[in-house]
């Protein structure tokens, strides 16, 4: 039967190119739509992860819910024990530490609220590699009296680097501090909102401004982003005994959800009309290939081969072209999407982002099967009708074609 099928197929060359072109052509199309959309969802989450806010974020429990009112309330004293048993946890890159403070900016003419964020220079270079630097440079950790501001802050006070610029901010006890700094550079992140009011200063600025050695955050820095889970839950049972609450970055970055499922809604429709496009395509061209051989399959019937067997002999001839142009299909979308993803695709900026950036097509193992198996399911199941209704066909009326 899978002789005969073979033969069959090579002998109607104009039928079976028309239908191995709607297979390979649907098939590339989701593969390449498929590994579009997964590059999308993956460029987000690192943007800001390595932007902002580290894979994870460990802080004193009710510091998420309440701590932007009032971070020096959620201090964590002496953090190097709890820094060192989180660096020690398997897949854990680095530890990072981080103290948070809200105040006023002033550049001698006017005063700009702000939120600041008081790090360790040469690590969070380190973990920013999506933080875009639009003037100057990032913080050095020589830098004891430097500062950098988000894009939207320095427009709106109209600074650049090697300006001096004030800070003013309340200490846990009340009173007013300040202290001068000099503009190092501008940044520009993955979102909007952040850059339009944060700053950056050396984590021991910020303590001496807020008088504590505390700590309010440390973040959390893997080396792979997909062991996030793992590590979370091996972290979190014993951390949330000790009084701290640990959350991911998907769980930091509510609105990356939400991206998510609109995005996914979006171009699952978009999927779903490529599948369409693929199954009518393959439904027409196996339509018109069967129907064109009613007067074969009439003359194997007057022969002595029974309708289960012509039915058989279509499926098989069918399940062949799916498999061949499935294959065709994968190994071209493979090579394009390798192709396009070496020149890139460049994208605008996402909602609530100032930057743009360079898409991919990524490669998945499982958009490439689902892809294959598509192609074949869609060409065995488009030749089942058909071929059930020409076994019915009378021998004599099928002969008939033949005239």
């Amino acid at each position: 039967m899978l002789k005969l099928a073979i033969r069959n197929i090579l002998r109607q060359k104009v039928r079976t190119g028309m239908t191995l072109s709607a297979i390979i052509f649907g098939v590339l199309g989701l593969i390449l739509s498929g590994g579009f959309i997964q590059d999308i969802f993956v460029q987000l989450g690192e943007a800001l992860i390595h932007s902002q806010s580290g894979h994870m974020q460990v802080v004193k429990a009710g510091y998420f819910t309440y701590g932007s009112r009032s971070p020096e309330k959620y201090l964590i004293e002496n953090p190097d024990g709890l820094k060192k048993r989180i660096a020690a946890q398997p897949g854990v890159d680095d530890v990072l530490l981080r103290v948070n403070f809200s105040g006023l900016l002033n550049n001698g003419r006017t005063d700009w609220p702000i939120i600041g964020e008081g790090v360790e220079p040469d690590k969070e270079r380190k973990l920013g590699s999506f933080m875009h630097i639009v003037e100057g440079r990032q913080l050095a950790d020589g830098d004891d009296f430097g500062i950098t501001l988000g894009h939207g802050v320095a427009t709106a006070l109209q600074v650049a680097p090697g300006d001096r610029i004030s800070l003013l901010l309340n200490t846990p006890e009340g009173a007013l501090n300040t202290m001068e700094f000099e503009v190092i550079g501008v940044f520009q992140s993955f979102s909007k909102d952040f850059d339009a009011r944060a700053v950056r200063i050396p984590i021991a600025a910020a303590q001496e401004l807020l008088g504590t050695s505390g700590i309010n955050t440390l973040v959390v820095s893997l080396g792979k982003t997909p062991d996030t889970d793992r590590v979370a839950a091996a972290l979190r049972p014993q951390l949330e005994r000790e009084g701290y609450e640990l959350q991911t970055w998907v769980q930091l970055n509510d609105f990356y959800e939400k991206t998510i499922d609109l995005y996914k809604q979006q171009f699952g429709f978009l999927q779903l009309i490529i599948l369409l496009m693929v199954l009518l395509s393959v439904a027409n061209s196996v339509n018109m290939s069967i129907f064109e051989r009613v007067g074969e399959f009439g003359t194997m019937m007057a022969l002595g081969d029974r309708r289960q067997d012509v039915f058989r002999l279509i499926l098989t001839e069918s399940a062949v072209i799916g498999l061949v142009g499935s294959v065709v299909g994968a190994l071209l979308g493979v090579g394009l999407a390798a192709v396009i993803s070496e020149i890139g695709i460049p994208m605008p900026p996402p909602p609530n982002a100032n930057l743009g950036y360079m898409a991919a097509i990524r490669i998945l193992p499982l958009e490439v099967l689902s892809a294959m198996l598509i192609g074949l399911v869609a060409t065995v199941c488009a030749a089942v009708l058909p071929a059930a209704r020409v076994v019915k066909i009378p021998v004599v009326d099928a002969l008939r074609q033949w005239i």
